[in-house]
């Protein structure tokens, strides 16, 4: 059977825009019922054998996990304050300590995220469910990733295959537990591949712009090194899409459920399309506004603009002595955020999410007719610290 998304970019983009709207007079608050009008929007257009997901968290509970992750956040604020009095070399060693527990803590919330939603998302009825330990996953994850640091990133494929078997063999559908078929030998080839590529083109950009001299090792770079650069950093682009698609494929299709089996085709040249677009419209929606706000700070400034040129000196006295034009600088800058925001999530969100399943299909789902429902996980607190820590999805 395979998996249909009927959700269109035009309805994502109106309920973002509302949704941007409405941040501003809730002082931001109002983020926490968009995020869960955009889940409800992604479950809900996502059909398989006919049959949609469904979304039953509400933004309520979202808040509550915020507000429960700040009582971990404030503390960590308060250290802040007390390392800024400290002398510089004890900064540096405390900030890094707390660098390293906020990675630690990101593990843990990128766990409990997931538990979060898929305890709230059902199927024809039954709800999913993440058991295992969110402090296990959070040890593994950060133990790896010093692993990957120490070897140069050459560990990565045993680490994404143990973290992905993790989260799947702890996955539930009902009483029924999901599988996980996949390791580290699925990505080994991909991966070395593509390492090889990325120091090859990184070296050879590198070693090109300094036999040429078009790099020079003192003073500001000729264009011809930049290009030369540019053209590497591109191809190293390409070669990191090439390793994504196949992650996603390999991983996503070692996916189980009892005789229930996960199918997932990713191409490289889908993300790519997706990121190309993403850039054409960022940069479009950056000229609109930009044109806007010459035409705006023109009529706020006029005297700024006498005699056909720009006036520094006069634009600065308008700015020290006119709240409007602070004003429009302050929304102008909104503006170019909230442009990025919905652009990302229009092309690279959404392309994302349609990318995975129209490539996807199930087999065996009739083997899925006599699993029985579980009830809701009530927990909160790890959806709010995800939330806190910019690490939760969708």
């Amino acid at each position: 059977m395979p998996v249909k998304f009927t959700g269109t970019r035009g309805e994502l983009g109106g309920m973002l825009l509302r949704g941007y709207v409405l941040l501003i007079p809730t002082i931001g608050l109002y983020r926490f019922w968009l995020t869960t009008w955009k889940r409800r929007f992604y479950w809900s257009n996502t059909e398989i054998d006919g049959d949609p997901l469904e979304y039953t968290g509400n933004a309520i509970q979202l808040l509550l996990g915020f507000l429960m992750a700040l009582a971990v956040f404030v503390p960590l604020y308060g250290l802040f304050f007390y390392l800024s009095t400290q002398s510089s070399e004890a900064a540096v060693i405390g900030y890094a300590g707390v660098g390293v527990l906020l990675w630690f803590l990101m593990g843990y919330a990128i766990y409990r995220a997931r538990d979060f939603r898929l305890s709230r998302t059902l199927w024809r009825g039954i709800r999913c469910d993440q058991g295992g330990s969110a402090w296990n996953y959070a040890f593994r994850r950060f133990f790896w990733s010093l692993l990957v640091l120490v070897t140069a990133g050459l560990a990565y494929p045993f680490m994404a295959g143990n973290l992905w078997s993790y989260r799947y063999r702890h996955s539930w559908y009902g009483d029924r537990q999901f599988g996980f078929t996949g390791s580290w030998k699925q990505l080994a080839g991909p991966f070395y591949l593509s390492y090889v590529a990325i120091v090859l083109l990184g070296a050879g950009g590198l070693g090109l712009s300094w036999v040429t001299g078009a790099m020079p090792t003192v003073g500001v770079p000729r264009p011809g090194g930049v290009l030369v650069m540019l053209v590497a950093a591109a191809l190293i682009g390409l070669v990191l899409l090439y390793y994504q698609s196949r992650e996603l494929s390999r991983m996503f299709s070692a996916v189980r459920l009892g005789q229930a089996a996960l199918s997932v085709h990713v191409r490289a040249r889908g993300l790519l399309g997706r990121y190309m677009l993403f850039g054409l419209a960022l940069v479009g929606s950056y000229i609109v506004l930009a044109i806007g706000g010459v035409v705006v700070v023109g009529a706020l400034a006029s005297d700024a603009f006498a005699g056909g040129e720009f006036d520094p000196a006069v634009f600065m006295q308008h700015l020290q002595g006119s709240f409007a034009v602070l004003v429009a600088i302050i929304f102008g800058y909104l503006l170019l955020l909230a442009a990025f925001s919905l652009m990302a999530e229009l092309f690279l969100g959404l392309g994302y999410w349609k990318l995975v399943a129209q490539g996807a299909s199930i087999t065996g789902l009739d083997s899925l007719g006599d699993v029985r429902a579980r009830g809701e996980d009530t927990r909160l607190g790890g959806e709010g610290l995800a939330d806190a820590l910019n690490v939760g999805a969708y």
